[in-house]
């Protein structure tokens, strides 16, 4: 890939925006002078050797890929001329079509990051409109590749559906975590002992299912062949409707996602 690529971040400014240019700059994908930041109100100060700017259009202008890492909310106020050149949004919901429409450009990718681009930990599932040439596509490859991994998915439907999956980021396992630090509180456990297991838990497991690669059901099964106090919570959770509560909650984020894309 060309040292030359310019990369335009449309939010900047915001806490996904700052992470997904922190990537790849630290990934060498781009240079500090290739790279160009617009913000609403505070300016993105780790980032004193990029090009910073409130106007869209400027940034659009000198860039040769854009980046819109807005609210979905926000963007619908947002106006820029692509003019051609290659958009990637982050955004839940808003579909390529309408994207394409907007924004005078073919070349069109929804992607989902979560949280985790952070620490370069995210996945990232997207899709591109017919007209995404296969250099296009490495370009997407890359700047996600910088944030963690990344897979092509085959459509809209299943970027609709890993928003609430893969989408949420740490907000899934904080849930957990944080109904398990309730229980040891309520049952007496001081609440920094109980944060402090709770959390550690919770990394441990996310780094042991990342070496060892293995299906997530795998483990479970391993944990109830034991048959022991491991097995008789997770069984104690499913009897409660563990599993119809999680299969609900990503239904219920699909149906957010595809209403977002209708409302737009």
């Amino acid at each position: 890939m060309s040292v030359s690529l310019r990369i335009g971040i449309i939010g900047g400014g915001g806490w996904l925006g700052g992470a997904i240019a922190g990537s790849i700059l630290d990934a060498g994908l781009v240079g500090p002078r290739n790279l160009s930041l617009s913000y609403r109100s505070e300016p993105p100060r780790r980032f004193p050797n990029s090009f910073l700017t409130t106007d869209n259009q400027e940034l659009a202008d000198r860039s040769d890929v854009i980046l819109l890492a807005v609210r979905p909310a926000d963007w619908h106020a947002l106006e820029f001329d692509a003019g051609g050149k290659l958009v990637i949004s982050v955004m839940a919901g808003i579909r390529l079509d309408t994207l394409s429409g907007r924004h005078n450009t073919d070349r069109v990718v929804r992607a989902l990051p979560n949280a985790a681009a952070e620490v370069t930990r995210s996945y990232t599932p997207w899709t591109g409109a017919s007209d995404v040439t296969e250099d296009d596509r490495a370009v997407v490859r890359a700047i996600f590749q910088a944030c963690g991994s990344e897979d092509e998915v085959g459509g809209e439907s299943d970027i609709d559906y890993l928003t609430g999956l893969s989408g949420s980021g740490p907000a899934f396992p904080a849930l957990l975590a944080a109904a398990m630090m309730s229980d040891a509180v309520t049952h007496g456990l001081p609440a920094e002992i109980a944060q402090r297991a709770v959390n550690t838990v919770m990394t441990g497991a996310g780094r042991l299912l990342e070496r060892r690669d293995e299906c997530p059901d795998d483990v479970v099964q391993t944990f109830l062949a034991y048959r022991g106090t491991t097995a008789a919570a997770i069984e104690g959770m499913r009897a409660a409707g563990f599993d119809a509560s999680v299969a609900k909650g990503l239904s219920a984020a699909f149906k957010k996602s595809v209403s977002m894309g209708d409302a737009s």
